[in-house]
């Protein structure tokens, strides 16, 4: 019985909020699906490693990064301080330093700038890098 209720209950919350299309949440309005992608959607099947830009604000900006299993973001240079997510996937970074992590969903790293690093695939992966 209780379990019943407990379904009856989520089919009448799941119908409420498929109704409320413009219900405002804090600041800002209730996506519906028509607003919202997948940070996969940007990024071409067919390649290796994509970076795409996904935001640029009035003080930095965001990349969407793809680099499918073996694929490798080569050896490069960042002259501004960021942060790597990895926001599903895994990854290895590394760094001319010696230093070497390993990232999954939702870890992240911060790059220092003007220091050799570079990323490789161990599965196919979605980043987010900001700087």
């Amino acid at each position: 019985m209780k379990k019943i209720i407990f379904f009856a209950a989520l089919l009448l919350l799941t119908a409420s909020c498929a109704t409320k299309k413009n219900a405002v949440i804090g600041n800002f309005q209730h996506l519906n699906t028509r607003n919202m992608s997948n940070i996969s959607s940007i990024h071409e099947v067919t390649k290796a490693v994509s970076a795409k830009p996904l935001f640029k604000g009035q003080e930095g900006v965001v990349n969407a990064l793809q680099i499918q299993k073996d694929g490798l973001l080569d050896k490069h240079v960042t002259k501004v301080p960021a942060i790597l997510i990895c926001v599903a996937g895994e990854v290895v970074f590394e760094n001319e330093k010696g230093f070497k992590q390993t990232l999954s969903n939702g870890d992240y790293i911060n790059i220092e700038p003007m220091v050799t690093h570079w990323v490789k695939g161990l599965q196919d992966s979605q980043l987010l890098l900001i700087k």
